[in-house]
């Protein structure tokens, strides 16, 4: 049990901190109707489980052995994380309720999730470099059982920040949503522009 609530509180510490994903899902359960918002975050649920189970088994040592990869998921990734502050910027918000915004298609979910998650370089080096640290200080039989500790606190997490704004949904108007669209845009692209400098800086180191 306490390997597992090792793993518990690790995970927590792992998504906790304002990131690309919880702004995700913090945006999603806003503009989008209670299905659909569930249903994006068990998909970032997915994927981010994908990536801490990942992280904990080494993707950071492959990462640092093919620079080439490295280098190709911080383009893409700030490019398309970008792109998509851009669009949180552009849009336009008169009416909030769930009838009046346009429902995500399943397809669009899912590669919009996947980029926040999978595309993330850093959400990637952070994580193989706690979760990948840690992994050396555990004893090889207590793996599954910490590693599901991670799993489910990041479910407890995602489903818990989607019901606290699902929740409080009707407290927010069109002009407040605005100011969020505006401050989370400019956070991603910040966030983006500062993956693509890194990625010009090991270019050209």
């Amino acid at each position: 049990m306490n390997f597992f609530l090792q793993g518990l509180t690790m995970g927590i510490a792992y998504d906790a901190p304002i990131g690309l994903a919880n702004l995700f899902v913090i945006n999603v359960a806003l503009t989008q109707t209670r299905r659909k918002s569930l249903l994006t975050t068990l998909i970032i649920i997915i994927f981010d489980v994908a990536l801490a189970f990942s992280c904990f088994f080494g993707i950071g040592a492959v990462m640092k052995k093919f620079e080439w990869l490295q280098l190709a998921i911080l383009l893409v990734g700030s490019l398309i994380v970008i792109y998509m502050g851009i669009n949180l910027l552009r849009s336009q918000t008169t009416d909030i309720s769930a009838e009046a915004a346009p429902e995500m298609t399943i397809f669009k979910t899912i590669t919009s999730a996947f980029v926040v998650i999978w595309f993330n370089p850093q959400a990637i080096i952070d994580g193989s470099m706690m979760l990948g640290a840690f992994q050396v200080t555990l004893p090889s039989y207590s793996y599954p059982i910490f590693i599901t500790g991670v799993g489910i606190a990041s479910a407890l997490w995602f489903i818990v920040l989607n019901a606290v704004v699902t929740k409080f949904k009707d407290k927010f108007n069109a002009k407040v949503l605005r100011i969020i669209n505006l401050v989370c845009g400019v956070i991603i692209i910040l966030y983006g522009g500062k993956l693509l400098f890194n990625f010009v800086t090991l270019l050209i180191a």
